[in-house]
């Protein structure tokens, strides 16, 4: 019996060894030498060099005088990440995009994009297409004394032209574009 346990072990233990630590070895070393930046999490830092988030993750933002993401059905929080589950025929969901429509909704805009009152699959995107964004700067311009059209110069500068899809724009570049410039207050509220 030990003749035929001897070589499933050493087999099993070498298998552990190659696939368990030099294979992730191998891939962590190789991502880090070829792409530092996205195999630390893609983090953005603001002009004194702190962490603010990451480029790839939505994060709150508290106060009329920053761009909104889209609503996240985990709060935002990476470990639960995911969509509510709620089926579009759930009134739940209804009542809460009507809410939220409520509260986003500005008199002379139109309609509220949907992107600023439903979720999207993770509950993390980073992104809103440029118009929701512009939909915003009303809002924005007015809570920060700002013109409409330097938030729309702003916006144009962050919008972001992928190879497949529509154009989009981070709202964490945005949010730290504000911060940095000296007329606005800092980004005290952005969470880490």
């Amino acid at each position: 019996m030990l003749k035929q346990l001897r070589p499933a072990i050493s087999v099993l233990a070498l298998l552990t060894l190659i696939t368990g630590v030099a294979y992730p070895l191998a891939v962590t070393g190789i991502a880090q030498l070829a792409f530092p930046e996205q195999a630390n999490g893609s983090l953005v830092r603001d002009a004194q060099g702190t962490v603010r988030g990451s480029a790839l993750l939505a994060q709150p933002f508290d106060g009329g005088q920053w761009f909104q993401p889209r609503p996240s059905a985990a709060n935002f929080a990476t470990v639960p990440s995911g969509a509510s589950n709620l089926a579009p025929s759930n009134p739940a969901l209804a009542e809460r995009i009507a809410k939220d429509a409520a509260t986003l909704a500005a008199s002379g805009q139109g309609a509220v994009p949907m992107e600023l009152v439903t979720t999207s699959a993770s509950g993390l995107d980073p992104h809103l297409s440029p118009a929701a964004a512009l939909y915003q700067v009303p809002r924005i311009a007015a809570a920060r004394g700002m013109s409409a059209d330097s938030l729309k110069r702003l916006i144009q500068q962050h919008t972001e032209t992928p190879l497949v899809g529509p154009a989009v724009v981070n709202v964490l570049a945005l949010n730290l574009a504000l911060a940095d410039n000296p007329a606005v207050a800092s980004l005290s509220n952005v969470h880490e």
